[in-house]
């Protein structure tokens, strides 16, 4: 009986092709709207979370603020050593300052950014290298006049085919030898290049750009196995002591966590796509109604039918699971090319945003299953009228 029931209504169902295609349309659509509404969240959050991950994984990042008392107060070495030396569970710790410098190489120049780092910093921010090496012990001691440059000063001052290491060139008037370069580490906040950048010898960048011993912020990166939040306590507290902060002043430096950034966008993200796509789904209700509506329709259009099989010994109970099959059949073929139609608009979208396509089959399915369930919701009351119409008077119905 259920394969019987399958194929009558599938061939009910091509006998008025556009019709049904056009009953389908909000099912289609609202599928579709969901889908993609989902896939672009999920393509937003992942790629936040990249950027942020290129700051490092669980690292606090330690800026100095400035507050009522006056300017931002930098900090220098000696914070790092008793950040590395008096909080548990710092795996290393690092200073950085930066300036706005010319690279020139061979004639040609470029507008970067000098950024005065050790390996340590290295090491929290997690930045490898696609050639060359990292500074030695010896280098980082003597400040020497060594670099690291980024992906995008070597593609705008050397040459495409040739590689940089060992040439030399000037950061303003400084020069120094490439010894390496970093692996790309993409665009971080505000829409800066940060592979727009190169390293040197955290004391050569303070002896020759900035003048002094200061360090503009520190990268602390932490072992997951401890908390977080009672390690931002301990921080607050030594560097609150260390910089001689009375009780009820407050703080002249802000603490950032990488990890506790990623879940609040996670979050945040995960809660506007929900909203979004329940406002997209608004349309399979609304296809849902259609749906009604052309079954009603059908009803009436073949009343006499139905009584004919009524008069014949056919079951009312048949007659209800052919109506509501052809109703499910309809969503369900809806489901399907709403997919269909939501996965290369997924695709299309995350191409033309930029974004990472994340493809999620749970959405998937569970929208194909509430195709199929609305088809059951709205076709039953249809179904249910074509099975109590009175075999007599639906024979008389012109």
């Amino acid at each position: 009986m259920w394969g019987t029931t399958l194929i009558l209504a599938l061939r009910e169902i091509r006998r008025h092709v556009l019709r049904s295609f056009l009953t389908t349309l909000g099912i289609i659509i609202g599928v579709a709207a969901v889908i993609t509404m989902v896939t672009l969240g999920k393509g937003v959050t992942a790629d936040i979370e990249r950027q942020i991950n290129s700051l490092g994984s669980n690292v606090f990042f330690v800026f100095p603020i400035e507050t009522d008392r006056g300017p931002p107060r930098p900090f220098d070495e000696r914070d790092v050593e008793a950040v590395r030396e008096q909080i548990a569970g710092v795996k290393s710790v690092a200073g950085q300052v930066e300036r706005n410098v010319v690279a020139i190489h061979n004639g040609q120049d470029w507008q970067s950014k000098v950024e005065g780092v050790g390996n340590e910093f290295l090491d929290a921010r997690g930045i490898e290298l696609d050639e060359g090496r990292r500074f030695t012990a010896a280098e980082e001691t003597a400040g020497a006049n060594v670099c690291i440059i980024g992906p995008t000063v070597r593609k705008e001052i050397f040459p495409p085919n040739d590689s940089p290491l060992g040439e030399r060139m000037r950061l303003n008037d400084v020069s120094c030898q490439v010894i390496g370069v970093f692996a790309t580490r993409g665009s971080v906040g505000g829409g800066g290049d940060d592979d727009n950048a190169v390293f040197m010898p955290l004391t050569n960048a303070q002896r020759r750009f900035t003048g002094n011993d200061k360090i503009g912020y520190m990268v602390v990166s932490y072992d997951a196995s401890y908390s977080s939040d009672a390690m931002i306590r301990s921080l607050i507290d030594l560097i609150r002591e260390r910089r001689v902060l009375l009780e009820g002043q407050a703080n002249d430096f802000d603490i950032v966590d990488t990890a506790q950034i990623n879940e609040t966008v996670a979050s945040t993200v995960g809660t506007l796509t929900i909203m979004v796509a329940a406002i997209a789904a608004i349309s399979l209700v609304v296809g849902g109604v259609g749906i009604m509506n052309i079954m009603l329709v059908s009803v009436t259009e073949r009343t006499r039918e139905i009584g004919i099989r009524l008069a014949i010994g056919a079951l009312a109970r048949e007659v209800q699971l052919q109506f509501l099959t052809e109703a499910v059949v309809l969503c369900c073929f809806g489901g399907l090319v709403g997919i269909a139609l939501g996965f290369g608009l997924s695709i299309g979208l995350s191409s033309a945003f930029g974004l990472p396509f994340v493809f999620d089959p749970f959405i998937n399915g569970l929208s194909f299953a509430i195709s199929a369930l609305i088809g059951i919701v709205f076709g039953y009351f249809p179904a249910r009228r074509a099975s109590k119409l009175d075999p007599i008077e639906a024979l008389r119905h012109e």
